[in-house]
C-alpha cells in the first residue's frame, strides 16, 4: 500500500494496519503516516475555516465548517445516483441549508416543528439514499449547526454567499471524483422509491420526525442550545438497532467524560489558552476509532465555543442536560415509532386480506 493510499484510510483502517504490522519497523512506518495524516487533516481544516471566516466574517465560521464537511465527505462518498443528477441534488441541499435553518428561527415552535420535519425529510430523501454511506451525518449536522448559530441582516447575506461558494466547491469535488461511476438510478428514482413499505423510508421518516419533535419539546422546555439535543437525537436514531443501542450506551458517558476532562484542562492551563482545548479536541477525534472517544473529544470544541455565552459551569451543565434529553428521547421515540409502524402494517395487511377475500 502506498503512502497516498494509507492517507485515505479512516481511523479504524489505519489502526488495523498498525496492529497487523509484521515487525516494529513496519509498525513505526504506519504509525508515522497515521500521525502525519491526523495533523495534515487538522492543518487543512484550520486553514480552510480560517479563510472562510476571513472572507465571510466571524459569525459565519460555522458555514466554513459545514462546507469543509461536505467537501471532505464527498471526496470519497457519492449519492448513489448519476453524477450529473448528484450535482443538482447537492445544489438543492445547499439551498435547504441556506433557507431552512433561517426560516425555522423566524417562526413559532409549532411552525418550526413542521418546517424542520419537511426540510429534514427532504435532506434525508435526497442526500441519504445509500444509508451505508451515512451521508445524513453530514447534511443533518450542517442543518442543525446553521440553525443553532443563526445570523441576520448583512451577516445572513454573507452566509448565503458562503454557502453558495460551498455548493460550487462541493459540486466540483463531487463531479471530479465520481463522474466515472456509472449509475442507472437518477433523481426521479429517489422520489419513486420513497415508500412506507421500504425500511429506508421508515428510517428517514423516523429520523426527520424524531429530531423535529424532540427539538420542539426541548424548545417548550426552554432548553438553551437545543441544537445539542438535536445532535444527540441524530446520533441515536440510526438505521440499524444494533448501532442505535451502541450509541445510546456511549453517548452520555462520552459527554460526561468530555466535561470532566475539559474542566480538568481549564483548571491547569491559563485562561488565555482555553481556545487551544478545542484544537486538542480535534486532534483527539483524529486519533479516535471508537464512538465513545470521538464523543469525548467532540465535547471539547462545543464547550469551548459555548463558554463565552454560558460560562464554564453553565456550558458543561447544558451539554449534559441536552445530551441526556436527546439520547433518552431518541430511544423512546424510536421504540414508539416502531410500534406504530407495526400497528399500521397489521391494519393495512388485514385490510388487504379482507379485500382479497
Amino acid at each position: 500500500m502506498s503512502i497516498y493510499q494509507e492517507l485515505q484510510l479512516n481511523q479504524a483502517g489505519s489502526k488495523a494496519l498498525i496492529k497487523n504490522s509484521k515487525d516494529n519497523r513496519e509498525r513505526g512506518r504506519h504509525l508515522l503516516i497515521y500521525i502525519f495524516k491526523v495533523f495534515l487533516t487538522l492543518a487543512f481544516c484550520m486553514v480552510f475555516v480560517t479563510a472562510y471566516t476571513g472572507i465571510f466574517g466571524e459569525s459565519n465560521s460555522v458555514a466554513g465548517v459545514v462546507v469543509l464537511l461536505t467537501v471532505m465527505v464527498f471526496r470519497s462518498a457519492d449519492l448513489g445516483i448519476k453524477a450529473s443528477h448528484g450535482n443538482g441534488v447537492i445544489a438543492v441541499l445547499f439551498i435547504i441549508l441556506a433557507v431552512g435553518p433561517k426560516l425555522t428561527n423566524m417562526v413559532s415552535p409549532g411552525w418550526g416543528f413542521f418546517l424542520n420535519f419537511v426540510f429534514l425529510l427532504l435532506i434525508l430523501t435526497l442526500g441519504c439514499h445509500n444509508i451505508i454511506m451515512a451521508n445524513h451525518a453530514t447534511w443533518v449536522l450542517g442543518y442543525l449547526l446553521l440553525q443553532g448559530n443563526d445570523v441576520s441582516g448583512r451577516e445572513y447575506f454573507m452566509r448565503v454567499l458562503a454557502l453558495a461558494l460551498g455548493a460550487l466547491l462541493t459540486v466540483l469535488v463531487f463531479y471530479r471524483n465520481h463522474r466515472g461511476i456509472r449509475y442507472k438510478r437518477g433523481l426521479g428514482d429517489l422520489l419513486r422509491e420513497f415508500a412506507f413499505s421500504s425500511a429506508r423510508t421508515k428510517w428517514q421518516l423516523r429520523m426527520a420526525l424524531g429530531i423535529s419533535s424532540g427539538m420542539f419539546l426541548a424548545q417548550l422546555l426552554h432548553l438553551p442550545r437545543v441544537m445539542w439535543a438535536g445532535f444527540a437525537m441524530m446520533s441515536i436514531i440510526q438505521p440499524f438497532r444494533r448501532d442505535l443501542l451502541n450509541r445510546f450506551k456511549y453517548r452520555f458517558p462520552g459527554n460526561l467524560i468530555g466535561c470532566v476532562l475539559f474542566f480538568g484542562l481549564c483548571a491547569v492551563i491559563p485562561e488565555s489558552f482555553y481556545g487551544c482545548i478545542g484544537m486538542l479536541g480535534g486532534i483527539g477525534v483524529g486519533f479516535s476509532a471508537t464512538y465513545l472517544w470521538q464523543t469525548v473529544f467532540n465535547s471539547f470544541g462545543a464547550l469551548t465555543m459555548a463558554m463565552g455565552m454560558f460560562g464554564m459551569a453553565g456550558s458543561m451543565a447544558l451539554r449534559l442536560i441536552n445530551n441526556l434529553f436527546g439520547v433518552v428521547y431518541g430511544l423512546v421515540f424510536d421504540f414508539l415509532f416502531e410500534k406504530v409502524c407495526c400497528a399500521i402494517e397489521r391494519i393495512t395487511g388485514g385490510m388487504e386480506s379482507a379485500d382479497a377475500a
